[in-house]
Order: C-alpha cells, then sequence, then structure tokens
C-alpha cells in the first residue's frame, strides 16, 4: 500500500476495519484526469460506474485491499476518506440581549 496516496483520516480507518475483503469505506478517487482503457477497466472492476475520460474524481465504497490496490496505480493521485457531514442547527436564540 502507498500510504502517500491516502488522506489521515483513511489511514485511520483502514487500522480500523475489521474484513479487510468487505466493502466498508467509502472514499473519493482522485486520477489523471486522461485514463487508459487499462485505468478504466480497473475502476470498473472495483465496482465504479461512470468511468469516463476526462473525470477525475470518483466515489466508492471500497475494502481495504481494494483501497491498497488503487493506491499503487501510478493514474491514482490520492484516495481520500468520505466524512458523514452534519446539519449544524443554526437556530437563532428569542432570547433578548439588554443594554
Amino acid at each position: 500500500m502507498n500510504y502517500q496516496k491516502l488522506d489521515p483520516a483513511l489511514a485511520m480507518a483502514l487500522n480500523d476495519v475489521p474484513d479487510s475483503q468487505a466493502p466498508s469505506l467509502a472514499v473519493f478517487i482522485h486520477t489523471e484526469p486522461v485514463l487508459n482503457t487499462a485505468a478504466t477497466a480497473v475502476l470498473e472492476n472495483c465496482g465504479i460506474s461512470g468511468v469516463t475520460s476526462g473525470k477525475d474524481i470518483f466515489t466508492a465504497t471500497l475494502s481495504p485491499n481494494t483501497i491498497s490496490q488503487l493506491s499503487e496505480q501510478p493514474w491514482v493521485k490520492y484516495l481520500k476518506l468520505s466524512q458523514k457531514l452534519h446539519l449544524v442547527n443554526r437556530k437563532m436564540s428569542t432570547r433578548t440581549f439588554g443594554v
């Protein structure tokens, strides 16, 4: 595995996955913008759909083994763990402040 291509959150998450074969990590895959047919085939074999030339960011839920294999590909720039976003309650307080 090429850890230089992994973001820190993904590298840490890989340590917490009990089954290295099960697709359990949602990741962004950043690649070179122009992929050859071999690179396209590798991405499609990983279960990534919509692989077209000129597109350079893909999302997928992958296993640690697949992440390791992708990190070794020369056309993969880096892999980043997808973080779950939470809505922030921004309701204004109805309390008034005295002067």
